[in-house]
């Protein structure tokens, strides 16, 4: 299985062999309770042939996962139905070493998120107790940790060393820093991140300031605006970990779920919505990588049984049809472009962009550019393109169209496409 590193210019990710590598993640977070082996093979096999190179997994039960009847646990439950976080259960361990050794047979790298906040005090979970007694105690922390490292160190797994926090408190915060410390001392060389919550949607400045916290993974989430950044969060949050003052790798790790209702009231979103959250996170500063996730997938749902937030989210897709949603070949295509095309070096520059529409992404640098148009409108670039070679791709039918571009001194004027949806513009001086 790939051992990854940071790059020296902490922009993105390299594998063992020194090549650049593109982070394309499936979000599986509770696959370790609720996938049968046959589901979970099959489920590998169809992401391996899409392109997706990592796996995102909770090591412990996630909160709101869809029912199951598999009765899988990680720690021995009490009678009173509460875990004793002090024993683990042997035989959930190795399924889940059994599930992660078919995927790194697959080609796939785990990244396993360590503590989900219902298992931290004062985190927004802990305080709505959606599990009741789910906190772990202090002094489980340490042992649990060491445990779960060795058991999955072989596969070289990312650490997520939360899930969906706030750091509400100084209390939280160290719990996930004794987190951070047995896994660097156990295994340095492993890459480390936290997974943010939709609120605050910004990482501790005790962790940003800390040699433990490898790169920065945000969640842009499942609602559409924000009003504490400039629209989408897809590229707000983009940009503010790009100015962040410490210089690290960084990521879309949760963006809107296909399938899932938007803000639980407005429809599902569908292959538009990843495709265009895709695009305007890795043009904007988030080029380490990006992750999908499939309402139905995420919760790992089998038909029949419960999902406790339905009201919320909606009704999951069964699992089957829900790792085959069109939005999944939306994300692996955007990884093989990205690649083919070689836009690792490519950074923010919207400023090319007359038109004043921050829904239009453009990244680049003195020879290359790519932008992204979520529909078909006339642009204005503050570039001549008379010596660039044009790459024009619908995206939604994953064809190459022509545009019509006329230049003038330093500018460019690009015609309204001949496209209904979105595209993305590759320029490449010849």
């Amino acid at each position: 299985m790939t051992k990854l590193k940071i790059a020296d210019n902490k922009e993105y990710f390299l594998d063992e062999n020194g090549d650049k590598f593109f982070y394309l993640a499936d979000t599986a977070w509770c696959a370790f309770t609720n996938a049968s082996i046959e589901d979970w093979e099959e489920y590998l096999d169809y992401r391996a042939q899409q392109g997706f190179n990592v796996l995102q997994i909770n090591i412990l039960r996630q909160w709101d996962a869809s029912g199951s009847n598999l009765e899988r646990e990680p720690f021995e439950v009490k009678s009173d139905g509460t875990y004793d976080f002090y024993n683990y259960d042997e035989k959930y361990f190795n399924n889940a070493k059994k599930m992660l050794d078919m995927a790194r047979n697959k080609g796939f790298i785990p990244a396993l998120v360590v503590l989900w906040c219902d298992y931290v005090p004062d985190t927004w979970a802990d305080k709505r107790e959606v599990i009741d007694n789910q906190v772990m105690p202090k002094d489980a922390v340490a042992p649990y940790v060491s445990f779960a490292v060795e058991q999955f160190k072989e596969f070289n797994p990312i650490y997520l060393v939360s899930g969906d926090t706030d750091f509400p408190s100084k209390k939280a915060n160290e719990y996930y820093m004794e987190a951070f410390k047995v896994i660097k001392e156990k295994t340095p060389e492993a890459i480390t991140t936290l997974h943010l919550g939709s609120k605050p949607q910004d990482v501790h400045q005790d962790f940003v300031e800390s040699d433990y916290l490898d790169f920065y993974m945000y969640q842009s989430g499942h609602g559409f605006k924000h009003i504490d950044f400039e629209g989408s969060l897809s590229y707000g949050l983009a940009k503010k970990f790009l100015n962040k003052p410490i210089k690290r790798p960084i990521l879309n790790g949760e963006p809107c779920y296909e399938g899932m209702g938007i803000d639980g009231k407005s429809g599902r979103f569908d292959e538009y919505n990843v495709r265009k959250t895709v695009w305007q996170s890795i043009l904007s500063g988030g080029k380490a990588g990006v992750t999908y996730g499939a309402h139905g997938v995420w919760s790992w749902h089998t038909k029949g049984q419960i999902f406790a937030a339905k009201d919320h989210w909606g009704e999951p897709f069964n699992i089957k049809e829900a790792f085959r949603l069109e939005g999944s070949w939306d994300a692996a295509f955007a990884k093989n472009i990205f690649e083919k095309h070689d836009l690792f070096e490519l950074s923010p520059a919207n400023e090319l962009l007359k038109n004043k529409d921050s829904e239009i992404r453009i990244s680049a640098n003195k020879t290359k550019f790519a932008m992204y148009l979520p529909y078909s409108v006339n642009i204005i670039l503050n570039k001549n393109l008379n010596n660039f070679d044009l790459t024009v791709i619908d995206l939604k039918n994953k064809k190459y169209i022509e545009l019509d571009v006329s230049c003038e001194a330093e500018r460019s004027i690009i015609e309204m496409y001949q496209a209904n949806r979105d595209i993305l513009i590759i320029g490449e001086e010849n």
